[in-house]
């Protein structure tokens, strides 16, 4: 096994001693890069990148090329569990993802099957695989997942929204049919995260984008509840070394300690919360991650440098913090920010070790 040259990453999410914060972005491969656009632009559409494992290589290693970065995250998608299950993914020009066949008959939920990523999604674990070999022990891989509430708002809905109307009818009506969706949603996650860690994700993460949608009872019950059997039922280990867990709730402040209860090594937390609170409510239990606003970065590199030392702040001094945005890095933002931001962090952050 190839030893890290750069471990950072992996020791602040297990709450080891670093020499400075580590960091990475979510969505740090994306439009914001004119080298990602002219690979998308071959690719001929999104799917089409994310299914190709050379293609996404390339546009996963793109912005290391730029950013001394502490991590590369594998470039997929977080509905490719409910692609495989056959409902018909898509991508149109300007929208968010949609599915031609959402579940929406009792026949068909009972039906779900819990699709095999060793063939179903075999092309994701090409890609960790092509990443980890191209990256030759530089910095950690993470591979990564929806949440089973997440999936499940897309595979019911059929597309992104905000009120997630059919989910909400179902909840209500029917949670033996949502509870039905989030078991499969579950135990798919479960496979496809150990198929990610075998082909070489050295930690992983789960995004529950919608669970802040919830009340404290039904995030409990329909999105915490199947995280936590995520995180038990996944592999610890692969080659002796520890794999880390993060979850990230966005919207999810209000329930930071049952969340760092979960079982995870770290969570991840939006730009809402104050990350210094945060720590003070979670002690030690787990690590934290964030969590710059993402509009910061559209303002200019005094302004990212000044938002970087007051999250660096408030965290404050010692081991278990990984810094990244509140949320992904948004379309429009100059690379020259990014790069700002990257810096500032690896400036300022040794002064907190």
């Amino acid at each position: 096994m190839t030893r890290l040259e750069n471990d950072t990453l992996i020791r602040a999410l297990l709450r080891q001693p670093t020499p400075y914060t580590p960091v990475w972005l979510m969505r740090q491969a994306g439009r914001y890069l004119p080298e990602y656009n002219a690979t998308r632009a071959r690719a001929g559409s999104f799917l089409a990148l994310a299914k190709s494992p050379d293609l996404a290589t390339e546009v996963t290693l793109q912005p290391l090329e730029r950013f001394p970065l502490d991590a590369a995250i594998v470039f997929s998608d977080i509905l490719t569990i409910p692609d495989a299950m056959g409902l018909g993914l898509g991508f149109a020009e300007g929208e968010g993802p949609r599915f031609e066949r959402p579940l929406r008959e009792e026949r068909e939920i009972r039906a779900l099957t819990v699709p095999d990523p060793q063939r179903q999604l075999r092309y994701v674990c090409d890609t960790i695989a092509q990443v980890r070999k191209a990256l030759a022990g530089r910095i950690p891989v993470i591979g990564f997942c929806g949440s089973p509430f997440t999936l499940a708002c897309y595979m019911v809905e059929g597309a992104g929204n905000r009120t997630f109307p059919a989910v909400r009818t179902m909840l209500h009506d029917r949670p033996d049919l949502l509870h039905r969706i989030l078991e499969i949603n579950c135990r798919a996650v479960i496979a496809y995260l150990d198929a990610q860690i075998e082909a070489g994700a050295q930690a992983v993460m789960v995004f529950d984008t919608w669970g802040g949608t919830l009340t404290e009872a039904e995030y409990r019950e329909y999105s915490l509840a199947y995280m936590q059997r995520i995180v038990a039922g996944i592999r610890r280990e692969r080659d002796g070394e520890r794999v880390p867990s993060i979850l990230f709730t966005k919207g999810g402040g209000a329930w930071l300690e049952s969340i760092a209860a979960s079982g995870c090594d770290a969570v991840s937390i939006d730009w809402t919360v104050n990350i210094g609170a945060a720590r003070a409510r979670v002690g030690h239990r787990v690590a934290l991650q964030g969590n710059l606003d993402p509009e910061v970065l559209l303002r200019g590199p005094s302004a990212v440098r000044d938002g970087v030392a007051a999250v660096l702040a408030g965290f404050g001094a010692g081991c278990g913090h990984v810094f990244n945005l509140g949320h992904g890095v948004m379309q429009g933002t100059p690379p020259e920010n990014v790069a700002a931001l990257v810096e500032a962090v690896h400036q300022l952050s040794p002064a907190y070790h």
